[in-house]
């Protein structure tokens, strides 16, 4: 099938102002009237898919990888709610990069939306005497998307990537030295950044350093339906059985968790219910401009992109659209450069430019909110609870480019500049 239209990009561009702009313009509105947007703008390119292009393939795939998206993160949303981790007294810069530290690792076991979502009350919680926006923040960077670079159950790119036919221990063994860099300079600088918020805190915040923290667990009970989330994500056939498993145990630790836990995580489904509605969008809208990429990749990479082509060009566009579909629009880029659509001949003429666009997708969905399905959740809980939590464009501007991006500048030069 030819390219679609660059016409047909439009709404995509038009989603992505309205969810950066909307917000910081007209909060109030677009509280009440984000859903008729994106859900609008998707219908748009929805209807020329379906009516004009008749491409029911394209259809069928997006719905397919939309469900899974939504099935893995909104089971891992609702289940970590109904586990609650109490806190007592207020962490010190050392205690927080120990914290991150532990929430990276379990990442890694739990997905970047499980181990975001049963952290984030926590962290705030053990902050709350001088909670900021950078504290959202680089727990964005960290727990809800750089630490989930070891394995595929870490971040949904990665899994794709699996469902592909990577294998499952080939993302450990080759992304580490990776995943320690950039975990190692991100806790450096938020470090940093948190011992001069400490020093700049009253004298009565500071006096808290020493004070014994008592860490108390209620509703372990839902870490058997963490279990059978974690196990669902190896099922692949019959269609649909493993969105459904992991329905099924979300529904069952919902009725069966204690409200008083609930309470005590203020539990809602705002957030989830926004990024489904969000996500919606996004997955339809971004249909033409994914194919378009990978119609025009040779033209666009060339006969032998170098790694940093995949770096860069996953990154930058896994920060603007989301990191998962990117991941799979570049791999099919790389597949048609190569000239083979199998993933291990891939994996043996192509090693650093797989390498490339699994690192680039991970760490650079943490560029923007919309990079990662758990990125908006972590924003949308902070807002909840009053804490302070930078625009779209502030989130880019104020710790993006100055904190994050040089750590991908220095991921990119130790592993990907050849």
């Amino acid at each position: 099938m030819a390219a679609p239209h660059l016409i047909l990009i439009l709404p995509f561009v038009l989603l992505l102002g309205a969810i950066s702009a909307g917000p910081v313009l007209a909060p109030k509105w677009w509280l009440r009237h984000y859903a008729k947007i994106a859900l609008g703008l998707g219908a748009v390119t929805l209807g020329c898919y379906l009516f004009i292009l008749r491409d029911l393939h394209s259809l069928g795939d997006t719905a397919h990888e939309y469900v899974s998206f939504i099935a893995l993160v909104g089971s891992l949303y609702v289940v970590s709610g109904g586990i609650h981790i109490g806190v007592k007294g207020e962490a010190t810069p050392f205690k927080n990069v120990v914290f991150l530290f532990i929430g990276a690792v379990i990442a890694n076991l739990l997905g970047t939306t499980g181990a975001a979502m049963l952290l984030i009350r926590p962290w705030i919680r053990m902050n709350k005497y001088r909670v900021t926006a950078h504290h959202i923040v680089f727990f964005i960077f960290i727990v809800a998307n750089v630490g989930g670079c070891l394995t595929p159950i870490g971040d949904p790119p990665l899994f794709l990537g699996y469902l592909q036919g990577v294998p499952f221990w080939w993302v450990a063994e080759h992304c580490w030295p990776m995943w320690l860099v950039g975990i190692s300079l991100l806790l450096f600088i938020f470090y940093i950044l948190d011992k001069i918020n400490f020093i700049r805190a009253p004298a009565a915040v500071r006096e808290v350093e020493t004070a014994t923290e008592s860490w108390q667990f209620d509703g372990l009970a839902n870490l058997v339906f963490l279990a059978v989330i974690l196990g669902a994500v190896f099922i692949s056939q019959p269609m649909f059985l493993r969105e459904a498993l992991m329905i099924a145990a979300a529904i069952g630790s919902y009725f069966t968790t204690k409200k008083t836990v609930h309470t005590a995580n203020q539990f809602d489904f705002h957030p989830i219910i926004e990024v489904v509605i969000l996500f919606a969008g996004i997955f339809s809208t971004m249909m033409p401009a994914l194919a378009w990429l990978n119609h025009n990749a040779p033209q666009l990479l060339g006969a032998n992109p170098a790694p940093s082509v995949f770096f860069w060009g996953t990154g930058v566009l896994s920060g603007a659209l989301d990191n998962a579909p990117t991941y799979l629009g570049f791999l099919s880029a790389l597949s048609g450069v190569a000239g083979t659509s199998d993933i291990h001949e891939l994996l043996d003429q192509q090693h650093l430019q797989i390498l490339a666009i699994s690192v680039g997708a991970v760490f650079f969905g943490a560029a923007t909110y919309i990079g990662n399905g758990p990125n908006f959740m972590v924003k949308s809980i902070a807002a909840q609870q009053n804490v302070s939590t930078p625009t779209f464009f502030g989130f880019i501007f104020k710790f993006t480019l100055p904190f994050l991006l040089p750590v991908l500048i220095v991921v990119w030069w130790l592993f990907f500049r050849g």
